[in-house]
């Protein structure tokens, strides 16, 4: 045989599915396992976002500068920072898919009160960063991190890793619901004193979609969601600027309010009546020269929605309604293997991403309050970018060691 057909017929070999083409990190004690990969479409889901909102954050900046406030910056200045928060991203979310679910099972309840500890420190003057009338960043020189966004990883891990614990005792109130209900008072009451009342919305929602995913009994269930949502009446009834917000969004195009509280969702829905089916094409966007506040970060998908109209807002739609469907079935999965832990945590960052988006496209269009969250993945913003990526990470983690279960290897969950 020739040179080249040896050599094409040990690659034949080499490339079949029943041979072994790498070691990677153990799955179970230790041993090396088979590479086995993940799910590659999740995957380019995820880079095709990232990649979008790189090029929409550019085009929603590229005129800041001519803006009093931002004069000292260039027209780059927010797109290369926003690639550097991508190259981060991906360095850490590549490390994070090396990590075992096992190993962060037992880190859960210290990366929960390393979040809890950061949330005091942001509030301690001198240390947390004020930007408009909020103190939600901890300076870390190249980028401000933001210790709301790892609180939302800590609360998916924690309340997975509370719920295996608990599964014996989860008809009890007690025992099992009343003790996550102070730990989430607890954080709660530390979002709002930066204030961050969206991030707390979020982590909630995190946190009690993990104990109904879990199994808590449903009366149980319905008396702590009661309790929930009568606890954010009240601070919205007891803060007058929020109370303010949701007059003006009953009747945003009253004088006083399109100048006022609705001032930035009447630009918002501008910037979609603009956009129309086919957009106005990239670059064109008329409200991100100055009329319309924070485009770059929370509003970024009103400007999506005047360059590359009602496709481009659909297409976006479309692809987180596929991404959050496929973090739960891999969620599911892991469950159906007996992997507890990696299944709700799973389904706790499907529901953290799902529900931000969807609060975040809600603002957009005018069909919720304004709150200050960003488009996950797509918006400016270096931690939530990061923390986002790598919450990812830990769902292709838990994809991966699902295929390695299902061909015959071990599993890495008691």
């Amino acid at each position: 045989m020739s040179a080249i057909g040896q050599l094409g017929d040990w690659w034949s070999r080499r490339t079949r599915a029943d041979v072994p083409v790498r070691n990677w990190t153990a799955i179970s004690s230790g041993t090396p396992t088979r590479w086995v990969g993940f799910d590659e479409t999740l995957a380019w889901v995820i880079a095709g976002l990232l990649s979008l909102g790189l090029v929409m954050v550019y085009s929603a900046s590229i005129q800041l500068p001519d803006n009093p406030k931002y004069v000292n910056y260039t027209s780059t200045y927010f797109l290369m920072r926003h690639i550097l928060s991508i190259t981060l991203a991906i360095v850490a979310a590549c490390a994070t898919l090396a990590i075992p679910m096992r190993t962060w099972e037992k880190m859960a309840p210290w990366l929960f009160v390393a979040a809890l500890l950061l949330l005091i420190m942001v509030l301690i003057p001198g240390i947390g960063r004020v930007v408009n009338r909020s103190r939600r960043w901890i300076p870390l020189g190249v980028m401000n991190f933001q210790p709301s966004e790892l609180a939302k990883l800590a609360m998916a891990m924690y309340a997975a890793n509370y719920m295996v614990r608990k599964m014996d005792v989860k008809e009890s109130f007690t025992r099992a619901v009343l003790p996550m209900a102070i730990a989430l008072v607890v954080i709660g009451l530390l979002l709002l004193a930066e204030p961050d009342m969206g991030a707390f919305i979020v982590i909630a929602l995190i946190a009690v979609g993990i104990l109904f995913l879990g199994g808590v009994n449903g009366k149980v269930f319905a008396i702590m969601m009661a309790s929930l949502l009568g606890a954010l009446l009240s601070i919205i009834w007891l803060s007058p600027i929020r109370w303010e917000r949701i007059k003006a969004f009953w009747n945003p195009w009253d004088e006083a309010n399109a100048m006022g509280k609705a001032y930035q969702l009447t630009h918002s829905l501008i910037a979609f009546g603009r956009g129309e089916v086919l957009g106005q094409g990239l670059g064109q966007s008329v409200e991100k020269l100055h009329y319309l506040p924070e485009a770059h970060t929370d509003f970024l998908l009103a400007i999506i929605g005047e360059e590359l109209g009602l496709i481009g807002v659909l297409a976006v739609i479309l692809a987180f309604f596929w991404m959050v469907r496929r973090i739960f079935i891999i969620g599911r999965q892991a469950i159906a293997l007996d992997r507890v832990f990696s299944g709700l945590t799973t389904q706790g960052i499907g529901l953290w991403i799902g529900g931000q988006a969807f609060i975040n496209m809600g603002v957009n269009l005018g069909v919720l309050p304004t709150k200050g969250l960003t488009l996950p993945l797509l918006s400016y913003g270096g931690s939530a970018v990061i923390l986002t990526c790598v919450s990812l990470a830990v769902v292709l983690r838990v994809d991966m060691e699902n295929r390695q279960i299902l061909r015959g290897g071990g599993s890495s969950e008691r």
